[in-house]
């Protein structure tokens, strides 16, 4: 991995591919273009709302270049996957079918045009996870992609942190950090954050990166955490490395030494700043709105309370804006239950239990402790965050993860295709037996 932000080092990169010890180079059958396709599909699950921008952004203009990414996307990945091959993958499949249900659930427009155009999103997103199917190998190639594009999306942030503490840090939001560049929300920010710094300490205790460009992005990115003061983000950072770390404890002595550090370092942060703690982590609430989950549990009362048909418990009722009453329902599989119904539920609960499933089959390995984040994390936040039916972040999450748990790829189909053979004439032919 790279030494050296400036160069483009961040984890993962190629810049000093095999000066490392056990360091993979980039796999010759994985195109340069992936990494921009990937790029545009991260930019495509940024969002369009959130919080007020130093320029004021039309919602119109940022879901232009939010779809405009996704068609980009997808044209790239055919361009690069011109004659269709795809891989098969159990985690594509069943998007596939969740997309299929999704259909099913929205031609009704029960929830208006706009679950058709959601379901056209879906379907590009799904089409160019298919496409560079062919790419996942179970390499670090991918992991390398998703810690640059996230750590880009966080340099904005700093950028709108630095230009604009005022916008940055609004009241609006109980002085929590927002993107001031893109209107970004806390959770957001938060779940970027906590998802690199998790897979760039995996790659630190294994060495795919050296210390200094760890460092460069891991310190920025907890400082910019601690500032959206992000609950779900901090947990599902903290019990996904644990369960990430616990998988390499009995075949690597750094996974134990960083594993035995981290609880006593934990241990005592936890006795000496236990007030400290407790008020970051209360953000000012009442007993009783932290106990409601910030009013999220009278949002999901009056979800399951509401009546429905038969149709609509099978497969909802189409896809929406996540929310219920106009409020947002924040709750990956209630939102699912609401817009894709118990078939959808089903679907997204195999997705987790199959890519967790192959994830504990396969041996102790730094792509498989990756994978064990990345399919921990999302599970965690599903409770308090939505996303897991629809185009989201965590699909890119779950995508990563299925791509390392991918069985490499063999050579000769990653090898150039052969020359065509040249016509020998009979004479010659004759000419060289005798």
């Amino acid at each position: 991995m790279g030494g050296n932000l400036r160069r483009a080092g961040l984890p993962g990169g190629p810049d000093t591919s095999g000066t490392q010890p056990g360091a993979e180079p980039r796999p010759a059958g994985t195109p340069k273009t992936v990494g921009i396709v990937w790029g545009l599909l991260v930019l495509n699950t940024l969002g369009s709302a959130g919080a007020k921008t130093i320029v004021p952004l039309p919602r119109s203009l940022i879901q232009m270049v939010t779809m405009g990414s996704l068609v980009a996307a997808f044209a790239l990945a055919l361009v690069v996957n011109q004659r269709v091959r795809i891989r098969a993958s159990a985690y594509a499949l069943l998007l596939t079918l969740l997309l299929v249900s999704s259909v099913i659930s929205s031609a009704s427009l029960e929830s208006g045009m706009g679950a058709l155009f959601r379901c056209f999103r879906l379907t590009l997103f799904v089409g160019t996870l298919w496409l560079i199917s062919r790419c996942w190998d179970g390499s670090l190639t991918f992991v390398r992609y998703h810690i640059r594009a996230y750590f880009a999306v966080l340099g904005s942030v700093t950028v709108g942190l630095v230009v604009s503490p005022g916008k940055a840090l609004p009241d609006l939001y109980g002085g929590r950090l927002v993107g001031a560049l893109w209107p970004l929300t806390p959770p957001q920010i938060g779940q970027y954050a906590a998802v690199i710094i998790g897979l760039t300490v995996l790659l630190v205790i294994d060495r795919r990166t050296d210390r200094t460009s760890a460092v460069l992005v891991i310190v920025p990115s907890l400082v910019l955490l601690a500032l959206t003061h992000t609950r779900t983000a901090t947990l599902g950072l903290l019990l996904g490395l644990a369960l990430a770390i616990g998988s390499l404890v009995l075949t690597s002595a750094a996974a134990r030494r960083f594993f035995t550090w981290a609880v006593l370092c934990s241990v005592v942060v936890a006795v000496g700043f236990a007030s400290a703690l407790q008020t970051w982590f209360l953000r000012g609430q009442s007993q009783e709105n932290f106990s409601s989950l910030t009013g999220r549990a009278k949002v999901w009362n009056a979800l399951l309370a509401a009546p429905r048909s038969t149709a609509e418990k099978l497969f909802g009722v189409g896809l929406g804006d996540k929310s219920f009453g106009g409020l947002p329902i924040d709750n990956s599989w209630l939102a699912v239950y609401n817009e894709q119904g118990l078939v959808g539920v089903t679907l997204v609960a195999v997705i987790i239990v199959v890519l967790g499933g192959v994830a504990l089959l396969r041996p102790p390995s730094l792509q498989r402790a990756c994978a064990i984040f990345l399919i921990s994390y999302c599970a965690i936040a599903s409770y308090t965050e939505a996303g897991l039916g629809d185009a989201s972040p965590y699909l890119l999450h779950l995508a990563l993860a299925a791509s390392l748990l991918a069985a490499p790829a063999r050579a000769a189909r990653l090898a150039l295709p052969e020359a065509p053979r040249r016509r020998v004439p009979r004479w010659a032919r004759r000419s060289e037996v005798t």
